[in-house]
């Protein structure tokens, strides 16, 4: 679920002191777009809330988050939006999140040390 090679290259991107402030505030924000999701708000561009998602896992390692709201961007630009699977989404969301902060910033040492041949990991 969490490629660790993208977050230790992340890291190395903005910097240890930095890094933890970039997590905080790509929890945070996709914290909103999720909650309103869940919420299934009204008058939403389902699209532009993919493609946000889309690329903030991307950003972070959250790699088959990525691919379910790369599919679900698909579909809402296609007018089937009806066929997003928002659940699906929020669940390996949920998943991925407690993943990364169970192994993550928490423990850098596993981001740090990783061979970038063996951390892509999948579900």
């Amino acid at each position: 679920m969490i490629n660790w090679a993208r977050v230790k290259e992340l890291e190395s991107d903005v910097g240890a002191d930095a890094f933890g402030e970039v997590v905080e505030l790509f929890l945070e924000e996709v914290e909103q777009v999720t909650n309103a999701l869940r919420q299934a708000a009204d008058g939403r561009d389902l699209a532009s809330d993919m493609h946000f998602l889309k690329g903030s896992a991307l950003n972070l390692g959250f790699d088959r988050l990525a691919q379910l709201c790369a599919e679900g961007e698909r579909l809402a630009t296609t007018a089937e939006a009806d066929k997003v699977g928002i659940d699906e989404i929020l669940l390996v969301y949920d998943a991925s999140k407690r993943e990364f902060l169970a192994q993550g910033p928490n423990d850098c040492n596993q981001i740090r040390n990783c061979d970038k041949a063996s951390l892509s990991v999948m579900s």
